[in-house]
């Protein structure tokens, strides 16, 4: 194994990341990435970006080892994307774009096809939640976060009140206030996402807000709110 395949969410796409690698380095200087400390999945829609203004807004709010990202650094990824993305041949345009920050603040972009979660239980759900909020101690931003359209309407998010959203969370959270839907931030007085999820009764229905999947809503949730809100998002990768 790779010593760097811990931080991808599989095998194939860490090989996908190293052939970049490898192929920056024909005709050029030798390039290495150093361990990356962020790493930014981020949906594509026929070579297209459609989410990034909203991603470059919250990947300001990230930090690498403690310190923001540069100006420079969020000028290229937004110029990268407008510019380049476009001219490129991939084996999935409608595919994702994975930007890679590596412990020195140096980056580089790969793109990738995609790959629908299997697993849509709430358990899975919840886990990958979990994994995010993790991320985010570290980096300032999850790039996931668990959300629940109640029976009464409301939509309470898995996110203490000031944090800043990923990308896909912040349409989310637009989204729902123009159908009529109150937004929560949940995650007050010591309560956690597990919790969040926990509490959610009949007519409820736990869904998933991910830069990468979209809104992804539990398997077996009935809630036509919810799917909805997922079909809204989806609209804009199809």
């Amino acid at each position: 194994m790779s010593d760097i395949e811990p931080f991808f969410n599989s095998a194939e796409e860490c090989a996908a990341y190293e052939m970049f690698c490898a192929e920056q380095e024909r005709g050029l200087e030798k390039f290495e990435l150093a361990d990356p400390a962020l790493v930014c999945r981020w949906r594509m829609n026929r070579r297209q970006v459609p989410l990034i203004n909203r991603h470059i807004r919250a990947l300001s709010q990230r930090v690498v080892n403690g310190a923001p990202l540069t100006t420079n650094m969020l000028s290229w990824a937004k110029q990268h994307v407008e510019w380049s993305l476009a001219a490129g041949e991939y084996e999935d345009p409608n595919g994702v774009l994975m930007l890679v920050i590596d412990v020195n603040g140096d980056a580089l972009m790969s793109v990738g096809p995609y790959e629908p979660l299997a697993d849509t239980s709430r358990a899975a759900l919840v886990s990958r939640a979990s994994i995010a909020r993790a991320e985010a101690a570290g980096t300032g931003v999850a790039p996931e976060l668990l959300g629940v359209l109640t029976a009464d309407g409301r939509v309470l998010l898995a996110a203490t009140p000031g944090e800043a959203l990923c990308g896909a969370a912040t349409l989310v959270e637009q989204l729902a206030a123009v159908r009529g839907h109150a937004v929560e931030r949940s995650l007050v007085d010591g309560v956690t996402a597990e919790q969040v999820a926990g509490a959610a009764g009949e007519g409820d229905a736990v869904f998933l807000i991910s830069d990468e999947h979209g809104v992804v809503v539990e398997r077996g949730a009935t809630s036509g709110d919810a799917a909805q809100l997922s079909a809204d998002v989806r609209k804009l990768f199809a």
